[in-house]
């Protein structure tokens, strides 16, 4: 594995462990949001090794797939596709109360514990 594959990964498990935090703290939306920026991470490592290059400075996780080329199942790329999107309106949310409401702990927790999943499935593939 590339240095610059395993700097991304240890990264991104840092930071779903952040997120686990976050969780357990009640701070709903900013454990979501650690939960994309998990999954970007351990994307760009996929990148990284599969490309030899540096990945592109996008949070987009749907362009990521497409360089990567990861061996996901249509449920997990379904899954970051919406945490792409939920990326953004916890990083930016327009109304905090309707942030809130959208991602409660039942929601939480699911994002959570599919992020790991996907993380856990990336870096099995990158080991």
């Amino acid at each position: 594995m590339l240095p610059k594959t395993t700097e991304w990964l240890d990264q991104s498990i840092y930071d779903l462990k952040t997120a686990e935090s976050l969780y357990q703290a009640g701070r709903y939306i900013y454990a979501i949001f650690m939960c994309h920026l998990a999954v970007e991470k351990a994307l760009k490592a996929l990148v990284v090794e599969t490309t030899g290059k540096a990945p592109p400075r996008t949070h987009n996780l749907v362009n990521l797939i497409k360089l990567g080329q990861p061996g996901l199942t249509d449920e997990q790329t379904k899954f970051i596709a919406r945490l792409s999107l939920a990326g953004i309106v916890t990083r930016y949310p327009d109304d905090l109360k309707r942030a809130l409401d959208d991602y409660p702990p039942p929601v939480t927790r699911d994002y959570l514990k599919r992020a790991k999943d996907v993380v856990k499935c990336l870096k099995q593939q990158l080991e």
